[in-house]
């Protein structure tokens, strides 16, 4: 592959930006807290709220069930005590579920959470002794979780007492991690399971990708940036009939799942972020749509024609092809819209098989073009995960649903510069960080245990 740098045509993409931009005036948020995803200006100063990936896909070891899990806090440095990575309180943290393609939430999983802090005026330790289970009084500051199902047809609660497993303060506070991951995982009545507490960052990439796509020359990758940081997680295992449409996941196999997070602004709950397709916050919306982005319900998002422009004209194909002389597809990118707006199908669009799209879902009404994250949950469980997903010949992995192996960088790389409608790779087109830098769990939640040392050692 041939690589050029073509400065006049980077000016001249920053000024389409800006242009793109100032015509988002019907994408703003009157509440003042909206919010994103870290990079966004609004949610750098927010990461408690800061929704950083989502996973849906079909249980490895349970193929009947169907895992759905959300990530929190971006960059937690494992020593980052003494306060380290609490949730916040008075605030909700949902995983929202449209199985029929209306692009409005037919199921919320909805996590909230209080704490129990026994230290006061005595120490600055988040323990004052091993802790070697959730209960133990050594383990000072503990919290703890309430989850909901929210339907429209009512609410029930999963789970009223639920202990989050703490931040992993290192070897000589929690001398078996392992133990306290396991006992915060709680047993639904119906056969799920469900944990919140601090995890492994899993979300494997090179971030210099903000440096004019990897330095100009593709000089800047094989670098994992999250290597070492933890995150904090929910995480939901669920039978797939509790989150199909009609509750019949054999005629309705198809969800889309998003994530959100509310903030109590002194009157009531505003959404402060959201996070269903990965990168899309990142690498689709402009900087000056970002904030609103997160602050919209998908079920708006086909009214916002200067963020469906930017789907359908993708700023990142023209740097491609401004930087590194790959030819950007032609407009409109209907191959886009499938993968990241309706879900793909043969009759909506020039990817010509039925994998993700609601519309496939035997009982569905009138199909509303959103961003979500969509699952068919009838693909078999793939034996060799392929990093690439759909575009590897894996039809479990992304952009159907997402998994933790699911290398989305590359492959979201690769759809924008056209290989879902050629059928070809580009060559050399890769940030080349291919896996975690941890392994992931054969059991749920899956995501690996957090680390407890340092990120900057030597």
């Amino acid at each position: 592959m041939e690589l050029r740098i073509n400065r006049r045509a980077l000016v001249g993409l920053g000024v389409a930006v800006a242009v793109a931009a100032s015509s988002m005036a019907v994408l703003r948020t009157d509440s003042g807290i909206a919010s994103s995803h870290r990079e966004a200006p609004m949610i750098s100063g927010d990461p408690q709220h800061d929704n950083t990936d989502v996973y849906a896909f079909v249980s490895p070891d349970k193929a009947d069930t169907v895992t759905l899990i959300a990530n929190w806090i971006p960059l937690e440095e494992p020593n980052g005590g003494p306060n380290f990575y609490p949730w916040a309180t008075k605030s909700r943290y949902n995983i929202k579920i449209d199985n029929d393609g209306d692009s409005k939430t037919d199921i919320t999983y909805q996590w909230v959470f209080r704490n129990e802090d026994k230290r006061g005026n005595t120490t600055f330790l988040y323990n004052n002794g091993p802790v070697t289970s959730l209960d133990d009084p050594n383990l000072l500051f503990r919290q703890r979780y309430t989850l909901k199902r929210i339907t429209p047809s009512g609410t029930k609660t999963l789970v009223s007492d639920g202990i989050v497993a703490p931040s992993n303060v290192g070897a000589a506070s929690m001398p078996d991690y392992n133990t306290l991951r396991n006992q915060s995982i709680k047993s639904l009545a119906g056969g799920g399971k469900t944990f919140a507490g601090q995890s492994d960052e899993a979300f494997f990439l090179d971030l210099r990708v903000f440096d004019l796509l990897y330095g100009g020359d593709l000089s800047e990758v094989g670098q994992d940036t999250l290597k070492g940081y933890n995150t904090n997680t929910v995480a939901l295992q669920v039978p797939q009939s509790e989150v199909a449409l009609k509750g019949d996941a054999k005629r309705n196999p198809v969800i889309g799942v998003c994530s959100t997070t509310d903030k109590f602004n002194g009157s009531s709950f505003v959404q402060v972020s959201r996070l269903c397709n990965p990168l899309v916050n990142e690498l689709v919306a402009a900087a000056g749509m970002k904030d609103a982005f997160n602050a919209l319900d998908p079920s708006k998002d086909a009214d916002v024609q200067a963020l469906v422009n930017r789907v359908t004209d993708p700023e990142v194909a023209r740097l491609l092809e401004a930087i590194y002389g790959i030819k950007a597809p032609a407009t409109p990118r209907k191959d886009l819209v499938q993968i990241f707006l309706s879900g793909i199908a043969k009759n909506n669009g020039p990817i010509a098989a039925d994998l993700n799209a609601q519309s496939l879902n035997k009982d569905a009404g009138k199909q509303r073009a959103s961003e979500q994250l969509r699952l068919n949950m009838s693909i078999p469980v793939t034996k060799d995960p392929n990093r690439l997903g759909v575009l590897g010949g894996d039809l479990q992995g992304f952009p159907n649903g997402r998994r933790l192996p699911d290398d989305v960088v590359d492959i979201e790389l690769q759809a924008v510069a056209g290989a879902a409608q050629s059928g070809k790779l580009v060559p050399g087109l890769t940030d080349k960080v291919d896996k975690n830098d941890k392994a992931f769990g054969q059991t749920f939640p899956y995501i690996p245990l957090p680390s407890n040392k340092a990120v900057n050692q030597n």
